[in-house]
């Protein structure tokens, strides 16, 4: 195939790899999305009561994104791995920078209802093609730290949030703060498209030496799209691995949606205190997505990829499952919360290693694989996202939906012994 030039010289210092450069940018890209998407949880006391709405109805609001979210994944993973990432993820950042906006403008439960549902259909496309970028341009022995790199950005973006979103807020009201959320996503769009390349065969920036590292070395293989609908979803390995990340993201959706009203109304903190404590979980989980992605490459080396894969996910969960569930228990509120913080930060762990396995399982077809464990993931955040609100509303206890949470960690947990990262899909 013939290398296109896209620049006469490269812009960027000469001594770093260009796969790092990507990685950059996929980094920027997971923070955007989740500041775009843990601004309406940080200003949900705000909007509640603006608004008039219950927990049930935010609720169903939260859970409108998740359902788009899930609705989309596959079919964007779908068209990513088609099209290439360049394409896709430059419509579906300024789709969802477009409704990040105008969410602002809503003026009742409908309006906001159809806004985060059209948001969710947009974001739905950022984490597949994040992974058809990786399974294209990165190694595979540096696949689970590629992740690990990605979805730390994501809890980096989490963290900043409440710092960002909070005094926006306060100053000029919860509908500017939407409004500067959705500025940020068009700059990145315009340096993606301008300087990104779906392969490292088009980007003439690439040393021949980089090249023939990722070539050689690379878990996409063959370039056959066609999908094998009929033995795909009757997959075990498949369905175990979207099963896995449904149970993950009850836990994993409750710290991005929920966690700021669990502890201003359920722990009774202030908006500054909410402040910190939210940002903590996100922090300790930047922290697990990086040792999680680098401890499950370092045991692929050692120990082989079934066991380095498996071994990160199983144990990081079950872990993740007992703090939460002694952090329900747990009547002192500054104690709760760290104790989420470090039960988020235990979950967070398999992050990476569940998207590297998307990658390892899929190969050409990994867009198609990370939208299906994702589309899995995303109903069981659209289930918590409604029951939540619903559970606390019935029973005035913010802690109740906390047990159930940690019941589903444990079952995640388990679902990684079915996980076997060493079987890719065959037609």
């Amino acid at each position: 195939m013939k290398r296109t030039p896209v620049f006469k010289k490269d812009f960027y210092t000469s001594g770093i790899k260009i796969r790092h450069k990507v990685l950059t940018l996929l980094f920027f890209l997971s923070i955007i999305v989740y500041l775009d998407r843990v601004c309406i949880s940080v200003t949900g006391k705000r909007i509640k009561a603006d608004l008039g709405l219950s927990n049930e109805q935010f609720g169903w609001v939260l859970g409108a994104f998740a359902l788009s979210y899930a609705l989309f994944e596959i079919p964007a993973g779908i068209l990513g791995d088609k099209i290439g990432p360049r394409k896709v993820l430059t419509r579906v950042v300024l789709w969802w920078s477009f409704f990040t906006a105008l969410t602002g403008a809503a003026n009742g439960l409908i309006s906001l209802l159809i806004i985060r549902f059209l948001f969710g259909a947009g974001e739905a496309g950022a984490y597949p093609n994040s992974s058809i970028v990786v399974s294209r341009w990165v190694p595979r022995y540096e696949t689970g730290r590629a992740q690990a790199f990605i979805w730390a950005a994501g809890r980096i973006g989490g963290a900043l949030a409440p710092l960002i979103v909070i005094p926006i807020a306060i100053a000029f009201g919860w509908r500017a703060s939407f409004y500067a959320m959705g500025l940020i996503g068009v700059i990145w769009i315009a340096i993606w498209y301008l300087w990104y390349r779906d392969t490292p065969l088009q980007m003439a920036s690439v040393s021949a030496k980089e090249l023939e590292e990722i070539e050689t070395n690379q878990q996409l293989r063959s370039k056959d799209h066609r999908i094998p609908w009929k033995s795909f979803f009757r997959n075990g390995n498949i369905l175990s691995l979207m099963l896995m990340f449904h149970f993950f993201m009850y836990g994993a959706y409750f710290f991005s949606a929920w966690l700021p009203t669990y502890l201003q109304e359920g722990r009774h903190f202030s908006e500054d205190e909410m402040k910190l404590f939210a940002t903590l979980p996100f922090a300790l989980g930047a922290i697990g997505c990086f040792a999680g992605g680098f401890l499950s490459d370092y045991l692929v080396r050692k120990k082989g990829l079934k066991y380095g894969r498996r071994s990160v996910g199983m144990v990081s969960m079950a872990l993740s499952s007992f703090i939460v569930m002694i952090a329900a228990l747990t009547k002192d509120n500054q104690t709760a919360a760290i104790l989420l913080a470090i039960g988020m930060a235990f979950k967070d762990f398999t992050l990476p290693v569940a998207f590297a396995t998307c990658i390892d399982i899929g190969r050409s077809r990994a867009g198609l694989v990370a939208g299906a464990m994702n589309f899995a993931g995303q109903l069981g955040a659209f289930f918590l996202a409604v029951a939540f609100g619903k559970i606390v509303d019935s029973t005035g206890n913010y802690n109740t939906p906390l047990y159930f949470i940690a019941a589903v960690l444990f079952l995640s947990s388990l679902l990684w012994l079915r996980i076997n990262p060493e079987q890719p899909i065959v037609d």
